[in-house]
């Protein structure tokens, strides 16, 4: 369905090679733009879908998935060019590939897995959008927030450690209640 809010999201996932390639060629301070530019439009586009009544079924697929591809492009070229571990970048893909492949068994074994938020996983996005923010607005406009950055990156690993853990269980027991049901 061709929603304003859908249309916003679209225009999110076309920001995501414009960012990269900026960050590929150490135009942070455009990288750190288009993020921000992503940020708000992820906003806007849910402000408009509630309050309007403009969600769909689409948008709810859509928006999550541009807000990953986004994050984990800006992870992967960070990590690629040294400025974030590359500890922190295979954590954090990791993540976010099991969770598809789990979704994607659960599925194919007739057992589809609804997927809700949890409140570990919401604070680890948060936590990955600050610290991309930093990482981006540091190289951008050469700032140096000292112990920041450093910080944000131990907190960003302990959980995206603990959200693939959480989930993991949450997964683990759906499934177990399917085994259970099918014997």
């Amino acid at each position: 369905m061709a929603t304003i809010p859908n249309l916003i999201t679209i225009l999110r996932f076309l920001l995501v090679p414009a960012i990269v390639f900026a960050m590929l060629e150490a135009r942070w301070g455009w990288a750190f733009t288009g993020f921000v530019v992503a940020g708000i439009s992820d906003g806007v586009d849910g402000f408009i879908a509630r309050r309007f009544d403009q969600r769909s079924r689409l948008g709810a697929y859509l928006d999550p998935m541009a807000d990953k591809i986004l994050l984990v492009s800006v992870f992967v070229v960070l990590g690629f060019v040294g400025e974030l571990p590359l500890w922190l970048v295979v954590v954090a893909v990791s993540r976010d590939v099991l969770i598809v492949c789990a979704v994607i068994l659960s599925s194919v074994m007739g057992q589809p897995v609804e997927m809700q938020p949890l409140m570990v996983s919401k604070a680890n996005t948060v936590m990955q959008i600050v610290l991309a923010a930093v990482a981006l607005a540091e190289l951008g406009y050469g700032l140096s927030l000292g112990p920041v950055r450093p910080a944000l990156i131990m907190i960003s690993g302990l959980l995206t450690v603990a959200s693939t853990a959480a989930y993991l269980v949450a997964w683990l027991r759906h499934m177990n209640r399917y085994g259970e049901g099918s014997t």
